[in-house]
């Protein structure tokens, strides 16, 4: 398998190092006391106006929804990268070096994956109120599990069982 970068992954490995240089190590400090200010505040989960800005910046530098590939942007109505796995990967490795930098790009778990989901088995009011705001950068998801006899949160664990509770 040859694993050489695509001329198209070179090409946005490069604007994706450019846009870290010039607007998310800058603004590394500028997070850490709005989050810092927002802890003290009890608002440690409120949307961190230094990421909504820089959400602007990445997608008018066309750095956005980097991860959704060929077949998700087909099914959801939307245009990523279009880039394989391999492609992304180096993408995704530079985005790391910044613990938050990937939710600028609209890259960040658990989105991505409910992104994915929603593209290929959502119905098209699912897409309409879930998918079309999330591709957007409007609202975040979640995932949410428990398991009483596993202290983890891989989805592989899940077990699932039914008891009658009464008539019905």
């Amino acid at each position: 398998m040859d694993f050489d970068y695509s001329p198209k992954t070179k090409e946005l490995q490069a604007r994706l190092l450019k846009f870290m240089d010039d607007h998310i190590y800058p603004a590394e400090a500028a997070y850490a006391a709005e989050l810092a200010a927002n802890t003290e505040a009890g608002k440690r989960w409120t949307p961190l106006q230094t990421i909504e800005n820089l959400k602007l910046k990445a997608q008018a530098a066309g750095l956005w929804n980097l991860f959704l590939p060929v077949d998700t942007a087909e099914a959801s109505g939307y245009h990523g990268a279009g880039l394989t796995n391999q492609e992304y990967a180096p993408l995704a490795e530079i985005m790391g070096r910044v613990l938050w930098s990937s939710e600028v790009f609209n890259c960040s778990a658990p989105d991505t994956g409910n992104m994915e989901t929603i593209a290929r088995y959502g119905d098209a009011e699912n897409k309409a109120r879930w998918l079309k705001p999330l591709l957007e950068g409007k609202i975040r998801s979640a995932f949410a599990m428990t398991e009483p006899d596993v202290a983890s949160s891989d989805a592989t664990n899940i077990a699932t069982r039914i008891e009658r509770d009464g008539d019905d």
